[in-house]
């Protein structure tokens, strides 16, 4: 299987409209970075994890023509909001695309998205055909051939789906990460974990100094940090971090090995 780091960017994105820092001006093109989102592809097919608003530009850049499902991580606009896109998949498929997310988030979709998942809507181009199931609690999902793990995570007043596939285990936006979850990540080889920012505290997101921690708990070969904010660029973290954990960027493509389930 393979990872690829669609959007790699907090909710603001990179640049920040209207902000000149040294990351938002920067040459590098590492430190331009687009919301969250992200792709899975085993040999039987792929998971696309999440639809931010750049979706469709994300899905271009990479080359990719379709998925076999989607995992919404939860409800978040910069995680939902370019659902549209899916509309040029679906429109080919003629049948639903599978979409998993948990009760929160199943919930936050079925109430901003009526128009996609409202009941008695008119199939075809006009809107995206999507499934949607809620993520068992408990249970694994097999879908595209891979088995996926979910992972329940703390985020501010709700919880997001992060998850284990293989080797690859993935925590999207998280306050802090459970002992459960540590221990469900036993073996894996391949972490990816949120971190705003080297400093305080954020009541909904891991910082860098907590990430840090956690990937030493975990113990992965490689730990990934993503969903990065303005006020660290990926030069400076690549020099700052321990040389098993690196920052991911936008179009990042990562080999995980032994990972198909």
């Amino acid at each position: 299987m393979r990872l690829t780091f669609l959007g790699t960017g907090t909710s603001f994105g990179i640049p920040v409209v209207g902000c000149d820092c040294a990351r938002c001006t920067s040459d590098d093109p590492r430190d331009r970075r687009t919301r969250h989102g992200a792709l899975l592809e085993g040999p039987e097919g792929s998971v696309l994890v999440d639809t931010p608003p750049e979706l469709r530009l994300q899905l271009l850049r990479a080359g990719v023509h379709g998925v076999d499902a989607v995992w919404f991580t939860h409800g978040h606009a910069d995680h939902t909001h370019g659902i549209d896109d899916l509309r040029a998949m679906t429109a080919r498929r003629g049948a639903p695309l599978p979409a998993f997310a948990n009760s929160d988030g199943a919930a936050m979709l079925r109430e901003r998205f009526g128009y996609v998942f409202g009941e008695g809507q008119p199939r075809g181009r006009a809107r995206p055909w999507l499934a949607l199931e809620s993520i068992p609690e408990g249970e694994d999902v097999r879908v595209a051939g891979l088995t996926i793990t979910p992972l329940a995570l703390p985020h501010g007043e709700m919880e997001t789906a992060g998850f284990r596939v293989g080797a690859l285990g993935y925590l999207p936006d998280a306050q802090d990460v459970p002992e459960s979850v540590i221990g469900a990540l036993d073996g894996v080889e391949i972490l990816v974990l949120c971190a705003l920012w080297y400093g305080p505290p954020h009541p909904a997101h891991l910082n860098v100094e907590r990430a840090v921690e956690v990937a030493e708990r975990v113990g992965a070969r490689v730990t990934y940090l993503t969903h990065l904010t303005h006020r660290v660029g990926h030069a400076a973290l690549c020099e700052s971090l321990p040389d098993s954990v690196r920052p991911a960027h936008d179009g990042l493509v990562v080999p995980v090995p032994d990972a198909e389930g």
